[in-house]
């Protein structure tokens, strides 16, 4: 008898079912044709903008890829479960229900029978379109699979090249586990069908009995399960060298002394299991096959979980540093590898601590050079002097670069002033769409000087632009492409139109309020027809890009116009550096952006979290400096350098590390994307820099392997952390950001443009010590010859100072410097009038045999349009502290009244451009400028005189005395300010800003 369920007769009166009305037919075929015209839109506006920037091959390629695995996946998944179903259906036996149980159940089959057709169909079509999409996410590693490139060097366990692990094993494992889902889903899907068919039917008593047919297919089904799980387990050996759950990442002692070995008996196990299994299709070997699954099971916990952690505990653990030596020195040895750490230059290094007169004259060149402009400060500064208009914008946190200026490399404060569509005071979308389409020129600045009041000294500046990088032939300042630029614009005109685009405010003797300009670049897609303007108002859903008359037949269309963003897009396989920098190179302006190319696959070496890793204050601070993504992996290499035009997009890759084999395997999937490093230009190569999120990576890295032996390691007493930023707010944690600047490092030949950080030590049990453990600098400056990096770049010198150093570290230099009584009553004679004073970055520089610490001052006066000017300079080198109007002066006082050095803003104090003498005097020393007004030092020595005897009158309980002194100090301070040219009386009680004691209770 079928479980078919018979035809019954329409319901009288319906006149069988209804069929649907025209005017539905019709509004369900226009909703799917708007549907797909839709996702037609938003594929074609991609494809019209890779085939603009000449790029439809990334596209092509990672589509065709994944529709291929989406193909396969859909198949692989949908196919064995349609069979399952069907089969289940077709070879059902053919019996009339005989007990009540089967009666019951026949219900249910009559309520499924109706629907068992779209069932059979729906199920494996719904589950295999989520396993295509599921697989078509491998696409890269199918991709890598597909190419890969070998590294050449093989892994300490297996001895297989490691492009098995990077390229091979990652595509592996996701087939596995995929067929091993599939398997499992059959057999799921198998017992419920034939179940509900009757060939798996329950006894009266207990059991069940089963048809031969579905023996057969639940046996199949169920030994490729076992089999599968058989491979997993065999691949399981090899993914042990990446497992981090150890004392150290990779296969440990009893990793490879029982875990591995167990692990290989296991598969072999179920590979003979998954035979015995299989029999049963053939056989009635029923309780064998049960019993070697459960065997199989028990196997598995005892060999795989039991026996490791037991030789881990009653072998290993009572010996664990010298049977785990082997496998950390594996673990030391492929991590320094696979981050590029393996040859740093460390050098140990005492340092002096006396700063006699002279002690610079061997390091002029870094002390003349020093960058005092700090670039997370001066954007307010950038903003008030040369904004110009509410329109333009600098970001919150500014680049460092350097250019020859009359022959010599300076560092440099650079910013472009680009447009900020949110502060627009008419946003209708013309405005924002047509004509408010770009910034207008680069903004640069001495990164050694000062003006005489404190203010940036810019050597390009303006607008209509003008200064140094001006005169380039053919400079081109506008900015289409930025880090502002967010939202799309539509720009171009035929020849002879009347220009509508703003590209600069007018000066008032032109007689107008602005200078239009038509872009005539070619940086998006053609949107002068009907059918391209309706294409991308349906992707930007605006409907004015086709209504609006201000788009015309040579108009262009561009978007992701942001660097990252138009990077990440054009190379999906790479991670780009947070914070792209501009540089006007052969008189256009470019975005500089590092390219890396990572994995998570590389055996023995550890993990690290991209995102924690590349965070620092500054990162926290603004969204101006982003990190890295979220993701975890264990080997990185800057391997490729990005340039995005300014001005019309176009994007170029540079191959910049030829040796990495991830670079080498995306080079034969798309191997029109990058270009030979010879190809970039002198100017191009003057400007790259090392990458800063690499460093950040390579810094984390170095606070626990820069440790040389396994002992070490193990132990951990030597393990470093990195200081907290002591200028920002220390409750939030950030760390001190790496610094660009130009140094001269013990053991170099000369001082080269590079990026430093330091190292404290690690706390332990609860106790912070900020002594300075450690000093890391690589060299950034690859040279100007195309194709040829200097040999000197990327290197990286670690100077490690002595366990037992009491060398203050940042932290406690700024400590030293807060609490320094002279500079604080200095500086509460800039904090008069509401005026606050700010700290720019820290900047440590080995010097003189020692370390010296330089930071910047800044004071930014009360009122929204305020901004911080650069005041004073404070040096410390051991325990000496310097605090002058100028470098050269804090220099000075510091070594002895002479350093042997001039800084680079050494004319500040007679009133030159990089700056201006005033305020207050020094510590540590006398003054080496010696333009100090005489009243004012006068009157800092007395202030200084009266808070000793306060001190001491107070201590002694003398409270007469005491008052005198405060009086004596009282118009010390009011002397001060008047010769600072600040009225008394407007100022707040300079005895209470300067005294520095409570007062004390009153008598009686």
């Amino acid at each position: 008898m079928s479980f078919s369920a018979r035809p019954t007769a329409p319901p009288s009166g319906s006149g069988g079912r209804r069929r649907p009305s025209p005017l539905f037919l019709t509004i369900v075929a226009v909703l799917v044709l708007v549907g797909l015209f839709v996702v037609f839109a938003q594929i074609y506006t991609e494809v019209l903008w890779f085939s603009q920037l000449d790029r439809l091959s990334v596209f092509t390629t990672e589509w065709l890829v994944k529709g291929a695995l989406f193909a396969a996946g859909f198949v692989l998944m949908a196919l064995p479960l349609w069979y399952m179903l069907s089969a289940a259906h077709r070879t059902r036996p053919e019996t009339v229900p005989t007990t009540p149980r089967e009666e019951n159940l026949n219900r249910y089959r009559e309520a499924v029978e109706p629907l068992r057709r779209t069932f059979t169909f729906a199920i494996p079509a719904v589950v295999g379109l989520l396993g295509g999409l599921a697989l078509s996410a491998s696409w890269q590693s199918a991709l890598l699979f597909v190419n890969s490139v070998p590294f050449g060097r093989e892994d300490a366990q297996y001895q297989h090249d490691l492009s098995f692990y990077v390229f091979q094993l990652p595509m592996v494992s996701v087939l596995a586990g995929y067929l091993g889902m599939v398997a499992l889903l059959c057999a799921i899907a198998g017992i419920v069908a034939h179940y509900l068919f009757g060939g798996v039917r329950p006894l009266e008593t207990r059991g069940f009995e089963i048809s031969r047919a579905a023996r057969r297919q639940l046996a199949t089904a169920l030994a490729v399960l076992v089999l599968i799980q058989a491979v997993r387990l065999f691949l399981w050996r090899y993914t042990k060298l990446t497992d981090d759950t150890g004392l150290v990442t990779g296969a440990t002692y009893a990793d490879v002394h029982a875990a591995l070995p167990a692990i290989l008996i296991v598969a072999v196990a179920a590979a003979i299991v998954a035979a015995l299994v299989f029999s049963t299709a053939y056989f009635r070997t029923f309780r064998l096959t049960a019993i070697s699954l459960g065997m199989l099971v028990v196997l598995g916990g005892v060999a795989v979980l039991g026996f490791p952690a037991a030789v881990q505990q009653f072998q290993v653990n009572p010996s664990q540093q010298s049977l785990e030596a082997d496998y950390i020195n594996r673990h030391l040895e492929a991590t320094r590898d696979a981050y590029g750490i393996d040859d740093v230059e460390v050098i140990p290094y005492t340092p002096n601590t006396d700063g006699e007169a002279g002690a610079l004259r061997q390091d002029a060149v870094t002390a003349a050079s020093v960058r005092l402009l700090d670039p997370s400060l001066v954007s307010d500064t950038f903003r008030q002097l040369q904004q110009s208009r509410s329109y333009y914008a600098f970001p919150e946190q500014l680049d460092v670069d350097r250019y020859e200026i009359d022959g010599e490399v300076e560092d440099t404060v650079i910013a472009l002033r680009e447009l900020n569509p949110d502060a627009l005071a008419d946003s209708t979308w013309v405005n924002q769409a047509t004509v408010y389409t770009h910034g207008i020129g680069a903004v640069a600045a001495y990164g050694s000087r000062q003006g005489g009041d404190g203010e940036p000294v810019f050597f390009e500046d303006n607008i209509p632009a003008s200064g140094l990088l001006t005169e380039q032939s053919d400079y081109e300042p506008r900015v289409y492409f930025g880090e502002r630029s967010t939202q799309y614009s539509i720009v171009g005109a035929p020849e002879g139109a009347d220009p509508i685009e703003l590209d600069y405010p007018a000066d008032e003797d032109e007689g107008s309020g602005q200078v239009n300009y038509t872009f005539t670049g070619d940086a998006g897609p053609r949107v002068g027809d009907l059918f391209h303007r309706l294409l991308y108002a349906i992707k930007f859903q605006d409907e004015q890009i086709v209504l609006a008359d201000t788009v015309n037949e040579e108009s262009q269309i561009l978007y992701d116009r942001t660097p990252r963003e138009r990077v990440q897009k054009l190379a999906p396989f790479l991670e780009v550096d947070g914070d792209p920098y501009p540089a006007v190179i052969d008189g256009r302006i470019k975005w500089i952006l590092d390219g890396y190319t990572t994995s998570n696959q590389y055996p023995y070496s550890r993990p690290s979290v991209l995102q924690e890793a590349t965070s620092d204050a500054n990162t926290q601070a603004t969204n101006a400096v982003a990190t890295l993504p979220d993701q975890q992996v264990n080997y990185i290499r800057n391997s490729v350098k990005i340039t995005v035009d300014a001005y019309d997009g176009a994007v170029d890759f540079y191959e910049w590390d030829a040796e990495d084999p991830v670079l080498q395997a995306w080079m034969k999937v798309f191997p029109d994307l990058v270009q030979p490093s010879s190809e970039m230009s002198s100017e191009l190569m003057s400007h790259v820099r090392y990458p800063e999120d690499l460093f950040k990576v390579q810094r984390s890295l170095l606070t626990q392997y820069h440790v040389s032996n396994a002992s070490e390691y193990y132990s951990g007493q030597d393990f470093w952390t990195l200081p907290v930023d002591p200028t920002r707010d220390q409750e939030s944690g950030a760390v001190q950001p790496p610094y660009f600047l130009t140094l001269q490092m013990p053991e170099q030949e000369e001082p080269a443009f590079s990026l430093t950080s330091s190292f404290i030590p690690r706390p332990t049990e609860g106790q912070t010590r900020n002594n300075l453990t450690g000093f890391l600098a690589a060299t950034a400056d690859a040279g100007s010859t195309p194709g040829e990096i200097s040999e000197e770049y990327g290197r990286l010198r670690l100077l490690q100072l002595p366990r037992n150093t009491t060398f203050p570290g940042p932290g406690q230099a700024q400590n030293n410097f807060n609490t320094e009584p002279e500079i604080q009553t200095s500086l509460n004679l800039l904090r008069q009038g509401e005026s606050q004073v700010e700290n720019g970055n820290l900047l440590t520089l080995p010097v003189a045999g020692g370390l010296l610490y330089i930071q910047p001052v800044y004071v930014r006066s009360a009122g929204e349009t305020s901004y911080p000017v650069l005041q004073r300079v404070l040096v410390a080198f051991g325990e000496q502290i310097g605090f002058a109007p100028t470098l050269d002066e804090a220099l000075d006082q510091v070594f002895g009244g002479d350093s042997g050095a001039a800084a680079g803003d050494s004319d500040a104090a007679d009133g030159s451009e990089s700056g201006e003498s005033g305020g207050a005097g020094g510590t540590g020393g006398d003054s080496g400028g010696g333009d100090e007004a005489p009243g004012l030092q006068d009157a800092l020595d007395r202030a200084q005189d009266a808070m000793t005897e306060a001190d001491e009158a107070l201590s002694n309980g003398d409270f007469a005395a005491y008052g005198e002194a405060q009086e004596r100090l009282r118009q010390a301070l009011e002397d001060a300010l008047e010769a600072e040219g600040v009225d008394p009386a407007e100022a707040a009680d300079p005895a209470e800003e300067g005294a520095g004691a409570e007062a004390p209770p009153a008598e009686g």
